[in-house]
Protein backbone atom coordinates (compact mmCIF):
# COMPACT_ATOMS: atom_id res chain seq x y z
CA UNK A 1 0.00 0.00 0.00
CA UNK A 2 2.86 2.37 0.81
CA UNK A 3 4.51 1.57 -2.55
CA UNK A 4 1.24 2.32 -4.36
CA UNK A 5 0.86 5.59 -2.46
CA UNK A 6 4.39 6.68 -3.45
CA UNK A 7 3.66 5.64 -7.05
CA UNK A 8 0.47 7.75 -7.07
CA UNK A 9 2.30 10.78 -5.62
CA UNK A 10 5.22 10.49 -8.05
CA UNK A 11 3.23 9.76 -11.24
CA UNK A 12 0.82 12.67 -10.67
CA UNK A 13 3.49 15.08 -9.42
CA UNK A 14 5.81 14.47 -12.39
CA UNK A 15 3.14 15.55 -14.88
CA UNK A 16 2.20 18.57 -12.73
CA UNK A 17 5.92 19.45 -12.63
CA UNK A 18 6.22 19.19 -16.44
CA UNK A 19 3.19 21.46 -16.92
CA UNK A 20 4.68 24.01 -14.49
CA UNK A 21 8.17 24.23 -16.02
CA UNK A 22 7.31 24.18 -19.74
CA UNK A 23 5.82 27.41 -21.07
CA UNK A 24 4.16 25.74 -24.06
CA UNK A 25 2.02 23.81 -21.53
CA UNK A 26 0.81 27.00 -19.84
CA UNK A 27 -2.54 26.76 -21.63
CA UNK A 28 -6.01 26.39 -20.06
CA UNK A 29 -6.35 22.72 -21.01
CA UNK A 30 -3.03 21.78 -19.34
CA UNK A 31 -3.72 23.98 -16.32
CA UNK A 32 -6.98 22.08 -15.76
CA UNK A 33 -5.11 18.77 -16.16
CA UNK A 34 -2.56 19.91 -13.55
CA UNK A 35 -5.43 20.86 -11.19
CA UNK A 36 -7.03 17.45 -11.75
CA UNK A 37 -3.80 15.59 -10.98
CA UNK A 38 -3.16 17.78 -7.93
CA UNK A 39 -6.65 16.77 -6.85
CA UNK A 40 -5.59 13.11 -7.11
CA UNK A 41 -2.56 13.74 -4.89
CA UNK A 42 -4.70 15.43 -2.20
CA UNK A 43 -7.42 12.78 -2.61
CA UNK A 44 -4.90 9.98 -1.98
CA UNK A 45 -3.26 11.84 0.93
CA UNK A 46 -6.61 12.05 2.70
CA UNK A 47 -6.97 8.25 2.55
CA UNK A 48 -3.60 6.46 2.40
CA UNK A 49 -1.74 7.65 5.55
CA UNK A 50 -4.68 6.72 7.82
CA UNK A 51 -5.14 3.46 5.91
CA UNK A 52 -1.46 2.56 6.42
CA UNK A 53 -1.72 3.32 10.15
CA UNK A 54 -4.79 1.08 10.38
CA UNK A 55 -3.02 -1.79 8.59
CA UNK A 56 -0.16 -1.61 11.10
CA UNK A 57 -2.43 -1.34 14.16
CA UNK A 58 -4.06 -4.17 16.07
CA UNK A 59 -7.22 -2.08 16.48
CA UNK A 60 -8.49 0.29 13.79
CA UNK A 61 -9.80 3.28 15.76
CA UNK A 62 -10.58 6.88 14.81
CA UNK A 63 -12.47 9.77 16.39
CA UNK A 64 -15.82 10.78 14.93
CA UNK A 65 -14.56 14.32 14.23
CA UNK A 66 -11.52 12.95 12.33
CA UNK A 67 -13.87 10.65 10.43
CA UNK A 68 -16.09 13.58 9.42
CA UNK A 69 -13.05 15.59 8.30
CA UNK A 70 -12.01 12.69 6.05
CA UNK A 71 -15.62 12.47 4.79
CA UNK A 72 -15.62 16.22 4.02
CA UNK A 73 -12.29 16.17 2.15
CA UNK A 74 -13.08 12.94 0.29
CA UNK A 75 -16.35 14.24 -1.18
CA UNK A 76 -15.11 17.80 -1.71
CA UNK A 77 -12.16 16.58 -3.80
CA UNK A 78 -14.26 13.92 -5.52
CA UNK A 79 -16.96 16.44 -6.50
CA UNK A 80 -14.41 19.01 -7.65
CA UNK A 81 -13.21 16.44 -10.19
CA UNK A 82 -16.57 16.64 -11.98
CA UNK A 83 -16.31 20.44 -12.04
CA UNK A 84 -12.77 20.28 -13.43
CA UNK A 85 -13.87 17.79 -16.10
CA UNK A 86 -16.75 20.16 -16.95
CA UNK A 87 -14.26 23.05 -17.28
CA UNK A 88 -12.10 20.87 -19.56
CA UNK A 89 -15.12 20.02 -21.71
CA UNK A 90 -16.01 23.71 -22.05
CA UNK A 91 -12.37 24.53 -22.89
CA UNK A 92 -12.38 21.94 -25.70
CA UNK A 93 -15.76 23.21 -26.94
CA UNK A 94 -14.46 26.79 -27.24
CA UNK A 95 -11.15 25.65 -28.80
CA UNK A 96 -12.84 23.51 -31.48
CA UNK A 97 -16.18 25.26 -32.08
CA UNK A 98 -15.19 28.91 -31.42
CA UNK A 99 -11.43 29.09 -32.11
CA UNK A 100 -11.37 32.85 -32.86
CA UNK A 101 -12.99 33.66 -29.51
CA UNK A 102 -10.80 31.23 -27.53
CA UNK A 103 -8.18 33.75 -26.22
CA UNK A 104 -10.97 36.05 -24.99
CA UNK A 105 -13.21 33.42 -23.40
CA UNK A 106 -10.45 31.28 -21.87
CA UNK A 107 -8.41 34.16 -20.43
CA UNK A 108 -6.26 33.76 -17.30
CA UNK A 109 -8.95 35.49 -15.22
CA UNK A 110 -11.70 33.14 -16.42
CA UNK A 111 -9.50 30.07 -15.90
CA UNK A 112 -8.81 31.23 -12.32
CA UNK A 113 -12.56 31.71 -11.74
CA UNK A 114 -13.27 28.18 -13.03
CA UNK A 115 -10.64 26.74 -10.66
CA UNK A 116 -12.02 28.63 -7.64
CA UNK A 117 -15.57 27.48 -8.45
CA UNK A 118 -14.37 23.88 -8.91
CA UNK A 119 -13.12 23.75 -5.30
CA UNK A 120 -15.35 26.28 -3.53
CA UNK A 121 -18.82 25.07 -4.61
CA UNK A 122 -18.25 21.40 -3.60
CA UNK A 123 -16.71 22.41 -0.26
CA UNK A 124 -19.76 24.54 0.62
CA UNK A 125 -22.18 21.72 -0.28
CA UNK A 126 -20.27 19.00 1.59
CA UNK A 127 -19.75 21.27 4.62
CA UNK A 128 -23.53 21.26 5.19
CA UNK A 129 -23.53 17.44 5.10
CA UNK A 130 -20.57 17.21 7.49
CA UNK A 131 -22.06 19.72 9.97
CA UNK A 132 -25.41 17.91 9.87
CA UNK A 133 -23.68 14.59 10.53
CA UNK A 134 -21.66 16.12 13.41
CA UNK A 135 -24.91 16.92 15.26
CA UNK A 136 -26.49 13.50 14.61
CA UNK A 137 -26.89 10.96 17.41
CA UNK A 138 -24.83 7.78 16.98
CA UNK A 139 -26.18 4.27 17.61
CA UNK A 140 -23.34 2.27 16.06
CA UNK A 141 -19.58 2.67 16.45
CA UNK A 142 -18.37 0.12 13.88
CA UNK A 143 -17.76 1.66 10.46
CA UNK A 144 -18.70 -0.53 7.48
CA UNK A 145 -15.76 0.50 5.33
CA UNK A 146 -12.00 0.98 5.24
CA UNK A 147 -12.29 4.78 5.41
CA UNK A 148 -14.94 7.41 6.13
CA UNK A 149 -17.14 7.86 3.08
CA UNK A 150 -20.93 7.40 2.88
CA UNK A 151 -20.54 4.64 5.47
CA UNK A 152 -20.68 7.32 8.23
CA UNK A 153 -24.46 7.48 7.70
CA UNK A 154 -24.79 3.88 8.90
CA UNK A 155 -23.48 4.97 12.32
CA UNK A 156 -26.36 7.40 12.89
CA UNK A 157 -29.51 6.36 14.74
CA UNK A 158 -31.65 8.22 12.24
CA UNK A 159 -30.68 10.24 9.21
CA UNK A 160 -31.94 13.80 9.62
CA UNK A 161 -34.21 15.48 7.08
CA UNK A 162 -31.49 18.09 6.42
CA UNK A 163 -28.94 15.44 5.43
CA UNK A 164 -31.43 13.57 3.23
CA UNK A 165 -32.77 16.63 1.40
CA UNK A 166 -29.43 18.38 1.04
CA UNK A 167 -27.84 15.08 -0.01
CA UNK A 168 -30.18 15.03 -3.03
CA UNK A 169 -29.41 18.72 -3.75
CA UNK A 170 -25.67 18.01 -3.54
CA UNK A 171 -26.03 14.98 -5.81
CA UNK A 172 -27.79 17.11 -8.44
CA UNK A 173 -25.47 20.12 -8.17
CA UNK A 174 -22.16 18.29 -7.84
CA UNK A 175 -22.65 15.20 -10.00
CA UNK A 176 -25.76 15.09 -12.21
CA UNK A 177 -25.72 18.66 -13.61
CA UNK A 178 -21.93 18.69 -14.33
CA UNK A 179 -22.25 15.28 -16.04
CA UNK A 180 -25.16 16.46 -18.19
CA UNK A 181 -23.20 19.60 -19.10
CA UNK A 182 -20.16 17.48 -20.06
CA UNK A 183 -22.21 15.06 -22.19
CA UNK A 184 -24.05 17.94 -23.92
CA UNK A 185 -20.75 19.77 -24.58
CA UNK A 186 -19.00 16.74 -26.08
CA UNK A 187 -22.06 15.97 -28.23
CA UNK A 188 -21.78 19.49 -29.70
CA UNK A 189 -18.04 19.03 -30.21
CA UNK A 190 -18.52 15.73 -32.06
CA UNK A 191 -21.34 17.18 -34.23
CA UNK A 192 -19.17 20.16 -35.25
CA UNK A 193 -16.12 17.91 -35.75
CA UNK A 194 -18.08 15.47 -37.92
CA UNK A 195 -19.16 18.34 -40.18
CA UNK A 196 -15.62 19.75 -40.38
CA UNK A 197 -12.42 18.65 -42.11
CA UNK A 198 -10.30 15.62 -41.20
CA UNK A 199 -7.76 17.75 -39.29
CA UNK A 200 -10.45 19.12 -36.94
CA UNK A 201 -11.81 15.59 -36.34
CA UNK A 202 -8.30 14.37 -35.49
CA UNK A 203 -7.71 17.28 -33.09
CA UNK A 204 -11.05 16.62 -31.36
CA UNK A 205 -10.29 12.91 -30.96
CA UNK A 206 -6.77 13.51 -29.59
CA UNK A 207 -7.79 16.09 -26.98
CA UNK A 208 -11.28 14.87 -26.00
CA UNK A 209 -10.75 11.11 -25.74
CA UNK A 210 -8.53 11.23 -22.58
CA UNK A 211 -11.08 13.47 -20.82
CA UNK A 212 -13.93 11.09 -21.74
CA UNK A 213 -12.02 8.04 -20.49
CA UNK A 214 -11.37 9.74 -17.14
CA UNK A 215 -15.03 10.84 -16.95
CA UNK A 216 -16.34 7.31 -17.60
CA UNK A 217 -13.94 5.80 -15.07
CA UNK A 218 -14.76 8.27 -12.29
CA UNK A 219 -18.51 8.21 -13.03
CA UNK A 220 -18.69 4.42 -12.61
CA UNK A 221 -16.95 4.61 -9.23
CA UNK A 222 -19.16 7.53 -8.14
CA UNK A 223 -22.34 5.64 -9.08
CA UNK A 224 -21.22 2.77 -6.85
CA UNK A 225 -20.46 5.10 -3.94
CA UNK A 226 -23.80 6.93 -4.19
CA UNK A 227 -25.80 3.72 -4.61
CA UNK A 228 -24.33 2.27 -1.40
CA UNK A 229 -25.66 5.24 0.59
CA UNK A 230 -29.03 5.59 -1.15
CA UNK A 231 -30.05 1.93 -1.51
CA UNK A 232 -28.86 1.14 2.03
CA UNK A 233 -28.54 -2.53 1.19
CA UNK A 234 -26.17 -4.89 2.96
CA UNK A 235 -23.50 -5.35 0.33
CA UNK A 236 -21.27 -8.41 0.86
CA UNK A 237 -18.14 -7.32 2.76
CA UNK A 238 -15.79 -8.69 0.05
CA UNK A 239 -17.63 -6.86 -2.75
CA UNK A 240 -17.64 -3.63 -0.72
CA UNK A 241 -13.89 -3.94 -0.05
CA UNK A 242 -13.02 -4.63 -3.71
CA UNK A 243 -15.08 -1.68 -5.00
CA UNK A 244 -13.68 0.66 -2.34
CA UNK A 245 -10.13 -0.36 -3.26
CA UNK A 246 -10.96 0.46 -6.89
CA UNK A 247 -11.70 4.04 -5.78
CA UNK A 248 -8.46 4.48 -3.82
CA UNK A 249 -6.11 2.44 -6.04
CA UNK A 250 -7.31 2.42 -9.62
CA UNK A 251 -8.51 5.96 -10.25
CA UNK A 252 -5.54 8.00 -8.86
CA UNK A 253 -3.19 5.91 -11.04
CA UNK A 254 -5.49 5.98 -14.08
CA UNK A 255 -5.38 9.79 -14.54
CA UNK A 256 -1.59 10.26 -14.93
CA UNK A 257 -1.43 7.16 -17.13
CA UNK A 258 -4.12 8.53 -19.49
CA UNK A 259 -2.78 12.09 -19.65
CA UNK A 260 0.89 11.10 -19.69
CA UNK A 261 0.54 8.74 -22.65
CA UNK A 262 -2.38 10.13 -24.65
CA UNK A 263 -1.76 13.89 -24.53
CA UNK A 264 0.83 14.49 -27.28
CA UNK A 265 2.64 17.49 -25.76
CA UNK A 266 2.81 16.01 -22.24
CA UNK A 267 3.96 12.66 -23.62
CA UNK A 268 6.76 14.37 -25.58
CA UNK A 269 8.10 16.18 -22.50
CA UNK A 270 7.72 13.04 -20.38
CA UNK A 271 9.80 10.96 -22.83
CA UNK A 272 12.46 13.68 -22.85
CA UNK A 273 12.57 13.73 -19.04
CA UNK A 274 12.88 9.94 -18.86
CA UNK A 275 15.65 9.89 -21.48
CA UNK A 276 17.57 12.58 -19.53
CA UNK A 277 17.18 10.55 -16.33
CA UNK A 278 18.49 7.47 -18.17
CA UNK A 279 21.54 9.36 -19.46
CA UNK A 280 22.35 10.68 -15.95
CA UNK A 281 21.95 7.16 -14.56
CA UNK A 282 24.36 5.76 -17.17
CA UNK A 283 26.94 8.49 -16.43
CA UNK A 284 26.75 7.78 -12.69
CA UNK A 285 27.14 4.05 -13.31
CA UNK A 286 30.26 4.62 -15.43
CA UNK A 287 31.71 6.92 -12.73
Amino acid sequence: MFTLYILIICSNSIIVYLICIHKNLHEPMYIFIAALLLNCVLYSTIIYPKLLIDFLSEKQVTSYSACLFQFFMFYTLGSSEFFLLAAMAYDRYVAICKPLQYPTIMSKTNVSIFLVIAWLVPSCHIAVQAIGSAEAKLCDFNLKGIFCNNAVYTLQCERSRLITVFGVVALLDLVIFPMLFIVFTYMNIFIVSYQSCKEIRKKAAETCLPHLLVLISFSCLSIYDVSIARVESDFPKTARLIMTLQIVLYHPLFNPFIYGLNMKEISKHLKRLLSQAKIISCINTEC
